[in-house]
């Protein structure tokens, strides 16, 4: 287990590229914890929603705004976790939702470029002081469809995207993703099990379907500046404390579960 956070060289990685990558920050037995709850939590595989990925396939998530007493919980208040990205943000942050992305093999779903500001914009948000934590559940690979991002895309500013339908993803402005693609590197973000992508709200990202016989569940914690509430009621969570938990807690805690009101509609997943 990680007891440390973002150091000074790895935020100002991120404020260049938009995006840095915490090797390890969560042990096996904490993973095994995660891997545990997909196998017998029912509530996260009937709350499931899926969407159209345009190329043919499906792509799943269960996604919630409260970070509870429970494993997923506990994941998103920890420490390491809400002390680094308060690094990344400059001040209190609150949670502003959690989401398994379920890719089984196969038949896991792609997602196409995007921006989550694109979507979060719209939900109130002035600024966009907003990241995400991306903790890899399984191993990542090219393979079973690991995040692909446009490095240093966050200084583009927000892409204008096409919403609008449920049942289908929508993603950013195609004629800026197709400059933004000739201008900056693509980099494929290869995990193992427990490592963490912090990743900026205007980063352009984008994944692969899964061809390969192997999972790739991956947990992503959001998080909102406390400074950046949204002025009206929106889908997400308005600001509320977070309350923060030692590190420690995950293991101690064990695999505990409970329920969770679940947002169901169109979503920015990965």
């Amino acid at each position: 287990m990680s007891s440390r956070i973002l150091t000074n060289d790895e935020v100002a990685e991120y404020r260049k590229n938009g995006y840095v990558i915490f090797p390890s920050l969560f042990d096996e037995a904490e993973m095994n914890l995660l891997r545990s709850a997909r196998e017998v939590d029912t509530a996260i595989k009937e709350n499931v929603h899926a969407m159209d990925d345009r190329e043919g396939g499906k792509v799943k998530l269960a996604l919630w705004n409260e970070a509870g007493g429970d494993i997923y919980g506990l994941f998103s208040r920890c420490h390491r976790m809400v002390d680094s990205v308060e690094r990344l943000l400059e001040g209190e942050v609150y949670h502003w939702h959690s989401k398994m992305i379920q890719k089984e093999p196969y038949v896991g779903g792609a997602w196409t470029w995007h921006q989550d500001y694109g979507y979060w914009y719209y939900d109130g948000c002035l600024f966009p002081d907003l990241a995400s934590v991306m903790i890899a559940v399984d191993p990542a690979t090219r393979e079973n469809g690991c995040l692909q991002i446009l490095k240093g895309s966050h200084h583009l500013g927000r892409i204008d995207h096409n919403l609008g339908d449920d049942q289908k993803q929508t993603g950013a402005n195609p004629e800026h993703v197709e400059a933004a693609k000739k201008a900056l590197d693509l980099v494929y973000c290869e995990m193992a099990a427990g490592d963490a992508l912090f990743f900026h709200c205007n980063l352009l990202h984008r994944s692969d379907q899964n061809r390969s016989p192997n999972p790739r569940w991956a947990l992503i914690c959001c998080y909102n500046a406390a400074r950046n509430a949204p002025y009206k009621q929106s889908r997400h969570a308005m600001y509320a404390p977070l309350q923060k938990v030692p590190d420690e807690a995950i293991k101690e805690l064990g695999l505990k579960l409970e329920e969770k009101k679940f947002y169901r509609g169109p979503q920015e997943a990965k």
